[in-house]
Formats: C-alpha cells, structure tokens, sequence
C-alpha cells in the first residue's frame, strides 16, 4: 500500500498528454507560435544531472534556455519548471520558449533565464527494466527538500555560466498536477529565494499530505509570494481527493489571506491544455510589477 502514491503520481504525469472534448476549446493563441522576427532564444539539454546530495542515487534529464537578449553583465531572473520536459518541447502543449521569445520580444516580462527539470528517476542494473520514478517524493512532499535541491544544486550549476538576479521577486517556479503543489512548496517553503508560483491541475490533495495548505495559509503570517492558480471542473476525483474543489479550497484561502493571486477555473481534465492556452497571459500578470 505504500507504494500506491507513486503509482498514482506516474498516472498523473502520463495523463497530462491526453485530453478529453471539453478540452478542445483550449487552442495555443499567437503568443504560441513562432514569429518572424522575433529573437530567438537558444535551448540547451545539460549532462544528466547525477550528483544530487539532497536526492542520492537518482539521475535527471534537464534543459537551460536562454533568451537572445540576455547580457553577461546583467542579471537575468529566471523561472524554474517542474516536469521540464512537458515545457520545454517546441511542439508540447506549454512551448515555453516560444513564449519567452515572444513575450520578451514585445517587452512584456523581463530577460528570463528559464530552467527546466525533470524528476530523478533511480536507474536499474538491468537497461531492459524502467528506472523507478522519485517524482512523487520530489514533488509532493512538504518541506524545503526540494526548495534546497534547486537553491543548494542547480542554481549554482546554472550560476557557473550564466548571471542570475539573487532577488527572490527575480525567481519564479512553475509545475502541472504534482508540480503544481511542489511549485508551490518551494515558495511556501524558501520564500527568500522564490516568490513567483505558476500552478497548474495543481495536487492540492492528499497524496502525501498537501491538502493541509488551505488552512495553513490561513493560519500562517502571510508571505510576501505571488500565486496564478489554473484548474478544470473536470480535473480528477479519486481516492487522494478532488482537485477542482482542492485548487477552489486554496484559492478561497489565498483571497482570505490578502495575497497577490489569481484563479482561473475551466471545464478541463487532467492536462496541460488549458494552461498551456493562458501562459503568455500568466506570464503578463505573473511579471508585472
């Protein structure tokens, strides 16, 4: 039995890629799409990243983009993706650096360094068998120990080629369904050095104890992070909880709270589409000051 969260959580993350009809109304608009014109910033696939001390043993696929029109001598924000490979494929439902392009293009966010990871995965002796997933322990736990993994690893990896703000309001972090709370939980947890949260079908439930949150916020002295909210009417009910009424629960806490938020309420499923059609108008909001 206590194996079934990450069962659960390796379903959440496959089902991202399917959609129900009453995702159909959700389109990537043209902030989406490739533009003649426009900077294009360069996407690099890093060495896996083996040598983590927070999460031993594991070993992870990761991608560094950079804008066109990041400078040396000036440092960049940057925003971290959950799940990175969902994010950073140029024709995935999310296409991040397209939007990037384009946004920064039109100076509508800021030269944004965005890094994008995937959860480890512990390899098997055996290459015929599937490495085991530790996406479940990575993302839905509460506690800084993913919040430490990005601020103690791989920022200073990044850091060692390339110029990063040290300012929290400078550091933004973005995951879907189980990324969604660990986006989240980095901020919550380490709000000195991210205060921007992108979540989307976030897991606000109790996989591993994430329903808590509603009544922490507001319980808890506020803190100073800013938080979009996505979720559809037709998210998942099982077991573990209901996210529609989960996300509802948070951003109903949030909004008691007095914090920057904002909620946005489809008729979606379990995926990215929905998200993946408002980004560039989160990004709008998320960056403006």
């Amino acid at each position: 039995m206590k194996f079934l969260p990450f069962a659960v959580a390796s379903f959440l993350f496959v089902s991202l890629a399917h959609a129900a009809p009453q995702d159909d109304q959700y389109v990537l608009g043209p902030d989406s799409q490739v533009k003649e014109g426009v900077p294009h910033g360069k996407v690099t696939q890093m060495p896996a990243w083996t040598e983590s001390k927070i999460y031993p043993g594991t070993t992870r696929d990761w991608w560094i983009y950079v804008p066109a029109q990041y400078k040396p001598e000036t440092p960049a924000n940057v925003m971290v993706f959950c799940d990175g490979g969902g994010f950073v494929k140029a024709d995935g439902q999310f296409r991040v650096p397209v939007v990037f392009d384009n946004l920064i293009a039109k100076g509508e966010m800021p030269v944004t360094i965005g890094i994008f990871i995937n959860p480890g995965v512990f390899p098997t002796k055996n290459p015929k068998e599937k490495p085991r997933s530790n996406r479940s322990f990575e993302y839905d736990s509460l506690g800084d120990l993913h919040a430490r993994f990005l601020i103690e690893e791989i920022l200073p990896e990044v850091a060692k080629s390339y110029k990063l703000t040290d300012d929290p309001e400078g550091r933004a972090i973005c995951g879907n369904s189980s990324g969604g709370i660990c986006a989240f939980t980095v901020a919550w947890e380490r709000p000195d050095a991210f205060r921007k949260v992108v979540s989307h079908i976030g897991s606000f439930t109790n996989i591993r104890g994430g329903y808590v949150y509603p009544a922490l916020i507001r319980k808890t002295e506020k803190k100073p992070i800013k938080v979009f909210l996505q979720d559809g009417s037709n998210d998942l009910d099982n077991q573990f909880g209901n996210w529609p009424l989960a996300n509802q629960d948070m951003a109903a806490s949030l909004k008691f709270a007095g914090y920057d938020y904002q909620f946005v309420l489809g008729e979606g499923t379990h995926n990215g589409k929905h998200g993946g059609a408002l980004l560039p108008d989160t990004l709008r909001w998320l960056w403006k000051k």
